[in-house]
């Protein structure tokens, strides 16, 4: 390989991992305690390998150089948002590194791009976790707007009705769906919060610890009930009764089930989102033109919506965008397309 094509290789290396540490530290910028250690951490792990090329390139690394495009997004994202969304990109960006294939990387280094992807993973789950609950109304809020809106035009348009009577219909789709979104959301998030409030346990074991009979120790069947093995509950008990300061802890249940977010937060998220998903087949509509024109510009239009929201959950999950974004597409205009035949069949049947 040419002296000049390697030099330049290493300058784009060098670039992207200076882009990469300039990420962690926005990010770090916006957060604190533990999660703001561990991404300044990343960051100086960042900077430890861009020394690496530095001292390679010797007086080339004076030249400045440009990263990849998605590293340089991915800093003007970090700047103005810090959001999960950016974490999950990073930590695609980390599962991409050319490390692995890279002649003139270490193999610490290699290893070290792997144990990164997972700490961003790590990161990435605990904020996914935070907003899972308002993200999933919003996403399947905006989705079932979509879909049910342009399958319910579609729906009538096959009936063979005037154009007022479909706006009427999709502006009636939109309102009766939202409240009816809204309305599940809340009733749904209030009854897992419910349900997990009497599963919890409860806060007078505590303080009849001191009291317990250490002979008999019934305190273990309290751990062994939650899921421990009779010598670690026995063990576990033991050492509470021992030490009746530990006990507050031990009344914690073995495994943590967090509701995050309210009712009314799930309840305000779906029915917005379901609100603007459901517009995007009707705004064509609005403008009170007729025949296949509006039909098919309502159709591109929530096709690429359907695309958007694809991509969004495939970059939360960490999953390929463009292939999430192509299954809600065929998922979407799947159900779209039934509607209408349905629409069809029932409007011959009924003229």
């Amino acid at each position: 390989m040419p002296e000049a094509r390697r030099i330049r290789r290493w300058r784009r290396l060098l670039a992207d991992e200076r882009e990469e540490a300039a990420v962690y530290r926005e990010l770090a910028g916006r957060r604190r305690g533990e999660e703001r250690e561990i991404l300044l951490g990343l960051a100086d792990a960042e900077e430890r390998h861009a020394a690496h090329w530095v001292e390679l390139l010797g007086p080339e690394a004076d030249r400045p150089a440009r990263g990849r495009l998605r590293m340089r997004v991915l800093v003007q994202l970090a700047k103005r948002f810090g959001s999960v969304f950016v974490l999950a990109l990073a930590q695609r960006a980390e599962s991409r590194t050319p490390y692995r294939t890279e002649p003139d990387a270490t193999e610490a280094m290699a290893a070290d791009e792997r144990v990164h992807e997972e700490v961003v993973r790590a990161l990435a789950s605990r904020g996914r976790a935070r907003l899972s609950g308002t993200f999933r109304a919003a996403v399947f809020g905006a989705n079932d707007g979509l879909v049910s809106n342009l399958a319910l035009v579609l729906g009538v348009i096959g009936g063979g009705v005037p154009s007022s009577v479909i706006l009427l219909t999709g502006l009636s789709g939109l309102l009766a769906g939202a409240l009816s979104m809204g309305a599940g959301e809340y009733i749904s998030v209030r009854s897992q919060r419910e349900l997990l409030a009497a599963a919890a346990p409860g806060t007078g074991t505590s303080a009849v610890v001191p009291q317990l009979d250490v002979n008999a120790n019934e305190l273990a069947l309290v751990y062994r009930a939650r899921g421990m093995s009779e010598r670690e509950a026995r063990e576990h008990a033991d050492e509470v009764l021992r030490n009746p300061q530990l006990a507050p802890a031990a009344d914690r249940p073995g495994q943590d089930h967090e509701v995050v977010g309210t009712g009314l937060k799930a309840a305000t998220s779906s029915f917005c989102f379901f609100a603007a998903g459901a517009a995007v087949p009707v705004l064509p509509f609005l403008s009170g033109a007729t025949g296949p024109a509006p039909v098919i510009a309502a159709a591109v239009l929530v096709g690429l919506a359907l695309m958007l929201t694809g991509a969004a959950v495939g970059v939360m999950s960490g999953a390929p965008p463009l292939t999430r974004a192509l299954r809600q597409l065929a998922i979407g205009y799947g159900a779209a397309a039934a509607t209408y035949v349905l629409g069809l069949v029932f409007g011959a049947t009924v003229g």
